[in-house]
């Protein structure tokens, strides 16, 4: 079989929000900094630092302003944060003028009432109706926008999701001006040729707007779901170091696809990240130190090439 690759991917860094949101554990603040500023040291161009979401909900990530002031700044890294809703958006704001680095803003919805009721507490029209006003608020603001839409390749609740579903929620989601909409198999439970499908069908009905895919790896499938995605144009990627992660209102779901095992393959077949795989490799093994158990990564496990330090051309 012939591969269709992209000479480059973008990868967005998911591990301080999504991968530490599902851990029971509550890190401190400068543990959480230490290990991000490690994840800034790699070359990862994007990287999603914290959730402005109530601690109540999830009490992990309470310290986000913290986190965000106490950071290091790179120049060309792009800093994200996930914003539940008017109140959280105007805390990133705050934060943000008191001289935090944030680019972009990221909100959520899903694919299903399912979901999007144990997930935010509000039925997909609510969620629909409040975003054209955040995302006219973030952008008046100078931040980039892209919006999640969960459980995009099935649900743990509802089972198959229909691509015309996903199609209509995004459509509306890239007229209120989104610059990238990410689909996220929350459930993992996409399949390579339902990826493929599902992405030639997204490339052809929302033009001009950036698509990315997240994938868990419950089945196993994460990097061959990946594979599928590219072969179907998609050149941007959610992942997160070691595969922490997971999502706390969807039962069954494990962690994203490894950011060093993802960056691993595509090195391998010759497919520029800008990721220095040995410092990725580093921060994985600081992430299993800090959590005292092993983590998902199969780059842990086997250790990286000899080469790792230099992108197969």
């Amino acid at each position: 079989m012939l591969l269709n690759l992209p000479r480059s991917v973008t990868i967005r860094e998911e591990s301080p929000r999504d991968g530490l949101q599902n851990e029971r554990a509550v890190l401190p603040t400068e543990t959480k900094v230490a290990l991000i500023n490690a994840l800034l040291e790699t070359g990862v161009p994007r990287i999603n630092l914290t959730s402005f979401v109530h601690p109540q909900w999830v009490p992990q990530l309470a310290d986000a302003a913290d986190v965000l002031m106490q950071i290091n700044r790179v120049e060309d890294v792009s800093y994200s944060v996930l914003i539940p809703n008017a109140r959280g958006l105007e805390r990133a704001l705050e934060v943000k003028a008191m001289g935090a680095k944030v680019n972009e803003v990221n909100f959520v919805l899903s694919a299903t009432e399912s979901h999007n009721k144990s997930n935010v507490n509000k039925t997909i029209a609510q969620s629909l109706s409040e975003l054209p006003s955040l995302i006219q608020r973030a952008r008046q603001s100078g931040l980039r926008v892209y919006v999640t839409i969960s459980m995009s390749f099935g649900c743990a609740f509802e089972g198959v999701v229909s691509i015309e579903r996903v199609m209509k929620i995004a459509k509306e989601v890239h007229a209120m001006g989104t610059e990238e909409i990410d689909f996220g198999d929350t459930a993992g439970m996409a399949n390579p040729r339902q990826v493929y499908d599902f992405f030639m069908k997204a490339r052809e009905v929302l033009l001009g707007v950036e698509l990315t895919a997240r994938f868990h790896d419950t089945r196993g499938l994460g990097l061959v779901n990946v594979l599928s995605a590219m072969q179907a144009g998609v050149t941007s990627f959610d992942s997160s170091l070691a595969g922490l992660g997971g999502c706390p209102f969807s039962p069954g779901a494990t962690g994203n696809i490894c950011t060093e095992d993802l960056v691993n393959m595509l090195h391998e077949m010759g497919v520029h990240t800008g990721i220095d795989l040995n410092r990725m490799t580093e921060c994985a093994g600081m992430a299993q130190r800090t959590f005292g158990r092993p983590l998902a990564s199969q780059i842990l496990k086997a250790g990286p090439p000899k080469w790792a330090s230099v992108e197969k051309r």
